[in-house]
């Protein structure tokens, strides 16, 4: 009898309606393309991601290859895991259908080269995410390559508010840059969800890198993957800024605090992303300033309120050597955040706070330089 019930249970359940990549990689047999055996693997992939990219070496040329996929249970994917396609067209788009047939997602997947830095960035490219909720940034370099380098915490906002407009958004598109578009960075309220989770507020931000909005009720820090594969040595970075900050600065219990007035954030870092052992290393809000693998930080002390643009600098300072060789092979990420609330990762700071970033300029040291 206890074995019939057992088999009438497994009967009666119902088919998974998830259609979710969890894993995707690469054979061992092109591992010559590859900068580090770990590039080779894109493991828990994020539930918001929608765009599986992997990066081979920086002048190396993609070759016809298949990619394999952990998917969630019961789940199937078209083309086939493991089928071989040809990358070097631009990304290949998979299909991937929910057990119960009733449900699917598209995923593209492409291979593209260590980012070449560019010198400058203008932030005149943004669009709405593909269920047109909220904006996202990229770059289109002279080769004319898309980079999807910039991510913002938009994602995670869209959870607390899932009705809010895209202007609404703590990260913005703006037309009223100091050269054409720019970036609006504002500090929001978070409304009742985000009373509940001890979460009242969102600081506007704007980082390269990715957003994984697994960790967004558990551990909001570890939702920041700061940090992409860096071939340069940055020594200054320069641009131009406006700056407001909100009325009332609040604690993360949302009561007000007195006599504090909201202050905007920017910083760099550029670290080793792989440890001692070989193993990936990304940093995160926890500790994206702390890491031992930091060689290189630079961060901008005083940023006074101004309705003007108004030029500001950093400096890169650190005297770890830095392994020219690894650098070609993309063995250290440079992480640039900018950030409406200085202490906004702890859910402290003012709603309305406002921070606009246009015209960023990179300064690199030359191969071969000191």
């Amino acid at each position: 009898m206890s074995c019939l019930m057992l088999n009438s249970c497994f009967k009666d359940e119902a088919p998974n309606t998830e259609c979710d990549i969890l894993d995707a990689w690469v054979g061992d047999e092109w591992a010559s393309h590859f900068n580090q055996p770990t590039d080779m693997r894109i493991s828990d992939v994020p539930s918001g991601e929608s765009t599986i990219v992997f990066t081979v070496r920086w002048n190396d040329s993609i070759p016809e290859m298949p990619v394999f996929f952990n998917l969630t249970p019961g789940a199937t994917i078209e083309p086939a895991s493991g089928s071989v396609h040809d990358f070097t067209k631009g990304p290949v788009t998979y299909t991937v259908t929910s057990e119960d047939g009733k449900w699917q997602r598209t995923y593209k997947v492409a291979f593209r080269g260590t980012i070449i830095p560019e010198k400058n960035y203008h932030f005149e490219h943004a669009e709405l995410n593909d269920k047109g909720k909220f904006q996202v940034w990229y770059e289109m370099p002279s080769e004319g390559v898309r980079n999807d380098i910039w991510a913002t915490g938009n994602e995670g906002y869209n959870i607390a508010r899932p009705n809010a407009k895209v202007e609404d958004y703590p990260s913005v598109a703006d037309a009223n840059g100091y050269k054409g578009n720019c970036v609006k960075l504002t500090t929001c309220a978070t409304g009742s969800w985000g009373r509940t989770f001890k979460k009242p507020i969102a600081a506007g931000n704007l980082f390269l890198g990715k957003f994984n909005s697994r960790y967004a009720l558990t551990n909001t820090l570890m939702c920041t993957e700061m940090g992409i594969p860096f071939i340069k040595i940055p020594l200054k970075l320069t641009g131009y800024y406006k700056y407001k900050p909100g009325e009332i600065f609040t604690d993360k219990d949302n009561k007000e605090v007195p006599g504090r007035v909201d202050e905007p954030n920017i910083y760099s870092v550029l670290y080793l992303n792989h440890d001692a052992n070989g193993e990936s290393v990304v940093l995160h809000g926890d500790d994206v300033l702390s890491s031992p693998l930091i060689v290189r930080k630079a961060i901008v002390t005083q940023l006074p309120a101004t309705d003007v643009w108004t030029p500001f600098e950093m400096i890169f300072e650190g005297t770890t050597p830095i392994d020219e060789e690894l650098l070609k092979m993309g063995g250290y990420s440079l992480a640039l955040v900018f950030s409406s609330s200085k202490t906004g990762d702890t859910f402290e700071g003012a709603v309305g706070s406002t921070l606009y970033i246009d015209e960023i300029e990179f300064t690199y040291q030359e191969e071969g330089q000191p």
